[in-house]
């Protein structure tokens, strides 16, 4: 995964696909390429919002429980 464009990126080329298809110039064949990468490229993306979503909230976990025991260590004083 080192070579992983970025989730930036995979969006850009994604768009990129959806206007590619939605002209209709496309063969059928060109077309199927097309959406097996944009189905690929979408369930990257969405794995990587999954994986954002876990930390951010693991993140507003913590940051909750530390302002809990600032809170409590206020009121021992």
């Amino acid at each position: 995964m080192a070579n992983q464009p970025s989730f930036e990126d995979s969006l850009a080329k994604l768009e990129q696909i959806v206007e590619k298809m939605e002209s209709g110039d496309l063969k059928l064949e060109d077309s199927l390429k097309l959406f097996e990468e944009g189905m690929r490229l979408t369930k990257d993306c969405n794995q990587r919002l999954t994986e954002i979503e876990k930390k951010v909230k693991q993140l507003l976990k913590t940051a909750s429980a530390k302002e809990e025991v600032k809170t409590s260590k206020s009121k021992d004083e």
